[in-house]
């Protein structure tokens, strides 16, 4: 004789459990929860920005320096480059607020207008490098053999030239004293160093990236149904292998920011008629104690303009990293 009590519990489903065997995975859940799609690394990291105050502030700060870039004159109706020499070295005021320069120009409207070259010539510089770099380092993983060897060669070549050293050279080259080059040209020149002597540690990080992704069981079966090379680097390898390049883009931008000021400090990188934060650091060098306010406002915006980028990367990096979560 069975016993009614099992019986009714076999028999009854669990409230948890669906009535029956055909009914949807997502019975019983909210109905948020019925809708949420999966995310991928992508929608997962931007979800984990979206919760980092750094991310925020950083953001903030580079849309800022992006617009004046981009439209300097809806910060300031001022002349960057004509000023009046009896303003010079006049002190901040209500009519102008970071003061005169030297020449008697508006310190304020300079540093505004000089966001464009330090801009421009950073994030051309990383795309520069990003390109290069990261071509060579997606042949020399995926192809291996002598390819891989003859590139990483040419790399080590390249990573033995100290970065200053050789951009003092090359700047020296082509646009030393007395050189007639345009303001493109100059900027062209600039760019040009600043990919020659980086682009080896983007070909390294990427040539890496490669070699740990293209054994993976998907890119083995892609290969097994007969997809091409092209197909393989550019639907499987490259997208797999890409956030590591845009943490170490993002802080490069404000690496190269720095670089440039230094370069323009040091007299070879972008000279008049060019408005940059380094050209201004290099003018108020001999004056910082009559007139540190030359000083100090390009100095603020360029410190500020590089940890705005650098915290940018980390915070990118912490949310593409799931180790880091």
């Amino acid at each position: 004789m069975s016993d009614p009590s099992a019986a009714s519990i076999v028999s009854t489903p669990r409230p948890e459990q669906p009535a029956e065997i055909g009914a949807p995975v997502t019975a019983g859940q909210p109905e948020g929860a019925r809708k949420e799609k999966p995310r991928g690394l992508l929608g997962d990291a931007w979800r984990d920005l979206r919760r980092k105050p750094l991310f925020w502030i950083s953001a903030t700060f580079i849309l800022i320096f992006v617009l004046m870039s981009v439209f300097p004159s809806l910060f300031t109706s001022g002349d960057p480059t004509n000023g009046a020499l009896a303003r010079s070295r006049v002190e901040p005021s209500g009519d102008a607020w970071f003061g005169y320069d030297v020449q008697g120009r508006d310190v304020y409207a300079r540093v505004i207008y000089g966001a464009n070259a330090s801009i421009v010539v950073s994030l051309l510089s990383v795309i520069g490098t990003m390109l290069i770099g990261g071509t060579m380092g997606i042949i020399a993983g995926y192809k291996g053999g002598w390819v891989d060897g003859l590139l990483s060669r040419i790399a080590d070549v390249f990573f033995g030239l100290p970065f200053v050293l050789g951009a003092i050279v090359i700047l020296t080259t082509f646009n030393g004293a007395g050189s007639s080059n345009s303001e493109w040209e100059i900027k062209g020149l600039v760019i040009a160093s600043l990919v020659l002597l980086s682009w080896p540690v983007v070909m390294r990080l990427m040539r890496s990236s490669v070699l740990a992704t293209k054994e993976a069981d998907y890119i083995v079966a892609a290969r097994a149904m007969g997809a091409g090379t092209g197909r393989i680097i550019l639907k499987h390898l490259l997208p797999n292998c890409l956030a590591p390049l845009l943490v170490y883009g993002t802080i490069m931008i404000g690496s190269f920011i720095g670089a440039e000021a230094t370069l323009s400090f040091l007299g070879i990188g972008l000279k008049s008629p060019v408005v940059s934060w380094g050209i201004m650091i290099n003018e108020a060098q001999n004056y910082l104690r009559p007139s540190p306010f030359l000083l100090f406002f390009p100095s603020a915006f360029l410190v500020t303009a590089v940890l705005s980028f650098v915290m940018l990367g980390e915070a990118v990096r912490e949310a593409l990293d799931p180790k880091l979560r």
